[in-house]
């Protein structure tokens, strides 16, 4: 695609995206979809800019006033992904000069809202948490996410699928701390190898996977992911009951429940029982109260965690949308916890890092049930599991080991948190 159309065709994309009506990925395959005419190189360029615009809104929008054209246009120089040598052939003598400049501000020497990027109702909240490391955590953001592999440990063992990988030329490392995960560079086109066609990896976050591990679900139980969504979690935790007992995959949206039906289908399981609910009370889930061994509450949250591949989530909203959530999150709790059998654990968990969505729950939920459940050091049952390092991922509690709180410049995982319970 010619210089020019190229720019004008992510000038229009990311106007699109910063009406924010709809999640940023979103509005990036719509438009794909819209315009099959692209190749891989074109859509790469195009959402590469609007996610580079999306995680530095704030200091492009200080430097757009100064330039000329449209501002979505402005942005779009601003955020181009690819080599500037191209970008400049699209560009007038005007928008050389104004890009030369801003490419000689020194971001070091501008106001903080200008090198963060992040509304200033989420600064606060991040700093009283992370004190200094509150910088690290902002240049972690603004980095991208990698892309994490999750070995089907039913099918597979991660060493062989490393050696497949590496022969197709895909380097994957051993994540750190799950024993199924491996980590790869760049974005290969995943879904057309053998090992992903037969089930073998699927895409998950280490952090998500730990998660699964948490719950520790054994051969022969009676299991729930309350919140199964597309049901990456789902098919760990099946994996790790080795296909036996009974996996409920609840969700309140038929939807996202369908996407779980073909990853179901590669990954050899029968074990699972997808079920759209009406709400958290639903009668699927009174007719099994007190009949379950283990609960999985990945809660409906802010999704903070995962502003490396989420950065518009930032923009689309506010504290009291959190407050919101969070209401919602306590009642999907509780009416979980009623699903537990004497002795059957408990976790609830988010993709947040607001302590609003994660300690303030898990500490309002163990005082109103403190009759009925016994609070678990999530250090101590990961180190049980053999988790390397497991004290590192954690803090909280008079044990300092209380609750999962996974970072992204910590531990390089999206943001995770965790608590979990036994029924007494």
């Amino acid at each position: 695609m010619h210089p020019k159309a190229l720019l004008d065709a992510c000038a229009e994309l990311v106007r699109l995206t910063l009406k924010f009506d709809h999640p940023a990925d979103a509005v990036v395959s719509r438009f794909f979809r819209e315009n099959k005419g692209l190749g891989p190189r074109e859509r790469a360029t195009m959402a590469e800019t609007v996610y580079t615009v999306l995680r530095k809104k704030l200091l492009f929008d200080h430097f757009a006033p100064s330039g000329s054209g449209s501002k979505e246009r402005r942005l779009a120089i601003l955020g181009f992904y690819g080599p500037g040598d191209f970008l400049r052939s699209a560009l007038t003598d005007q928008e050389k000069n104004w890009l030369d400049q801003c490419e000689q501000v020194k971001v070091a020497d501008l106001m903080e809202r200008h090198r963060h990027n992040l509304p200033e109702w989420l600064v606060q909240p991040l700093k009283e948490q992370l004190g200094a490391e509150f910088w690290p955590l902002v240049e972690s953001l603004n980095l991208g996410a990698g892309l994490d592999l999750r070995v089907n440990a039913l099918t597979s063992k991660r060493s062989d699928v490393q050696k497949e990988l590496a022969k197709a030329g895909i380097k994957a490392v051993a994540t750190p701390y799950s024993p199924w995960g491996l980590r790869i560079d760049g974005k290969p086109a995943l879904n057309k190898l053998d090992a992903f066609i037969r089930g073998a990896i699927e895409v998950q976050d280490e952090g998500s996977q730990l998660l699964a591990m948490l719950l520790d679900a054994k051969r022969g139980e009676m299991v729930v992911d309350f919140c199964a969504g597309a049901g990456g979690k789902t098919l760990a935790i099946g994996a790790c009951m080795r296909n036996t007992g009974r996996l409920y995959a609840f969700d309140t949206s038929a939807h996202r429940l369908d996407a779980l039906k073909p990853r179901l289908a590669r990954s050899g399981l029968s074990n699972v029982h997808p079920a759209a609910i009406a709400h958290e009370r639903d009668e699927r889930v009174k007719r099994l109260s007190g009949k379950i061994d283990r609960v999985l509450v990945d809660a409906p949250c802010s999704g903070l965690g995962t502003l490396r591949r989420n950065p518009d989530l930032k923009w689309r909203q506010d504290m009291k949308a959190v407050e919101e959530m969070a209401a919602k999150q306590a009642a999907i709790l509780q009416s979980a916890a009623r699903l537990l059998k004497p002795g059957g654990r408990l976790v609830y968990a988010t993709c947040s890092v607001l302590p609003q969505e994660n300690e303030m729950i898990a500490q309002v939920f163990s005082e109103a049930n403190a009759d009925t459940f016994a609070a678990l050091d999530v250090g101590q049952v990961l180190t049980d599991l053999k988790v390397e390092q497991a004290a590192t991922l954690c803090s909280g509690g008079d044990s300092g080991q209380r609750y999962l709180r996974l970072w992204p410049h910590r531990h390089q995982t999206d943001g995770f948190f965790a608590a979990a319970w036994v029924r007494k």
